[in-house]
């Protein structure tokens, strides 16, 4: 069998189709509740054939910090794939219930650890699904124990020091992903406790904009998005309310051309309940 290549940040439902047996293949599902909705979705009690659940909300996020998501060390990220049989030679293709919503935050994930083998299933399981592609029932399996080991690249994380060195250079770009409502506090945060408004000097460029019906748009509408922002060369800090979303356009960001980014890890969870950071509204 051939060796599996993945060469871009995003795959289509044909490629994984065409490719889903494979076995350097690994299918991870990493399906959240949507943040900002009131709806009580629940995951479907069938995944994609051979998918396995990755745990975003308990496995994979820092428990030693009250703001959600946060990245856990490469020591903790290491052994969470071990135990999920993930090794450091496989190829990752990562999906979620709501088409493209929490599935780019794994990838930038995985890229923050060093693995660059890794892309976002376009569309999701609904696409996947309404394609009537293999599908299996959703139930809890052992795997052997993998030996992926981390390769922490910090660059691709800002923290809230970060956001403050940067906030007045104007060779950075702070985009936000939160809706326009939220970005300029006319709409209230879903978290009682945040402050409302946007970080100084940030733009605004909600996570919708570079969706179209749940899958991401193409690389030439993306450009086109990112164009009106006027990037001249300067580094991307890609925020939002929680750390997921601005995975989202960072990953439309790397589509459409721009590689020097990186993704403020606390986001507006941490930086509205801070004191003495600049806010403006």
């Amino acid at each position: 069998m051939k060796t599996l290549q993945i060469t871009d940040p995003i795959v289509s439902i044909d490629w994984l189709a065409m490719h889903l047996d494979h076995p350097d293949l690994v299918i991870l599902d990493a399906s959240i509740k949507k943040v900002t909705s009131k709806e009580d979705t629940q995951k479907p009690d069938i995944k994609i054939k051979g998918a396995r659940f990755f745990d975003l909300k308990n496995s994979f996020s820092d428990k030693n910090t009250d703001i959600p998501n946060m990245l856990p060390s490469p020591k903790d990220f290491s052994e969470a794939c071990k135990k999920l049989g993930i090794s450091s030679h496989h190829k990752i293709i990562i999906y979620d219930t709501l088409g493209i919503y929490s599935s780019p935050r794994v990838w930038w994930m995985f890229k923050t650890m060093g693995h660059q083998n890794v892309a976002v299933l376009n569309g999701g399981f609904p696409a996947w699904h309404n394609a009537k592609l293999p599908c299996e029932p959703e139930i809890k399996t052992e795997h052997n124990y993998g030996n992926f080991e981390a390769n922490y690249l910090p660059d691709l994380v800002a923290d809230a020091n970060t956001i403050l060195n940067e906030i007045d250079n104007k060779n950075s770009l702070i985009m936000d992903a939160r809706s326009h409502g939220r970005f300029i506090a006319k709409e209230p945060e879903p978290r009682e406790s945040l402050k409302g408004g946007h970080i100084p000097n940030s733009v605004n460029l909600p996570y919708t904009m570079v969706l179209n019906n749940n899958k991401m748009k193409t690389r030439t509408e993306l450009q086109e998005v990112f164009k009106d922002f006027n990037i001249d060369n300067q580094k991307l800090i890609f925020t939002c309310g929680s750390g997921i979303t601005a995975c989202i356009i960072m990953l439309a960001a790397e589509i459409a051309g721009y590689y020097k980014t990186s993704v403020y890890d606390g986001s507006w969870s941490e930086w509205g309940q801070l004191d003495g950071v600049p806010v403006q509204c």
